[in-house]
């Protein structure tokens, strides 16, 4: 009886070792067949399209207009918490079609924009109105707006920049308790 549970055991460790070699020599077979294919695609010179690729076209130049700002960025130096900042960024239309500004948006909620909402014809101007709300502000501040129109590229950024001071910056405030 033991002699065939010990025959029994090493028939299963013979027939586990077939088995994985078996596996392994399959294994190395798939690396290989892979490998060969990375450097089939690595020398040929065409393009692999992935499946969920979408096609794109150039944009005609003709579609497009283009944004001509003497300035895209304004520093309004330093202001005290509370303070309002208003900025008008013109800009001409140097592209070959009315350019058209279908959405701005504010990088937060204390920027707002305003813009030209109708379409700029070529070498005709128009503007982009930024107001910042300081307020529950302090430190360095850079709000930005993000332009999306029809020009290349689609999105343009324009920025504030400056300091707000706290408001009781000139009042020494004590640290710790204070003793009456």
């Amino acid at each position: 009886m033991k002699i065939n549970l010990i025959n029994m055991a090493v028939f299963s460790v013979m027939l586990a070792l077939g088995t994985s070699c078996d596996q392994k020599n399959d294994q190395d077979a798939k690396i290989k067949a892979l490998e060969d294919k990375i450097s089939q695609l690595e020398t040929s010179n065409t393009t692999v399209t992935p499946v969920n690729a979408q096609s794109t076209q150039a944009a005609d130049p003709a579609t497009l207009g283009a944004f001509g700002f003497p300035e895209m960025e304004y520093d309004f130096g330093a202001i005290k918490d509370g303070e309002v900042i208003e900025h008008i960024f013109k800009f001409t239309n140097n592209g070959q079609a009315p350019l058209v500004i279908s959405n701005i948006t504010a990088s937060c909620g204390c920027t707002s924009p305003d813009w030209t909402k109708t379409p700029v014809k070529p070498g005709d101007e128009g503007f982009v109105k930024v107001v910042f709300n300081s307020a529950g502000k302090s430190g360095a501040q850079a709000p930005t707006v993000s332009i999306q129109a029809n020009t290349n590229p689609n999105v343009t950024r324009l920025r504030l920049k400056g300091t707000v001071a706290p408001k009781n910056a000139g009042a020494a405030t004590p640290v710790g308790p204070v003793k009456r």
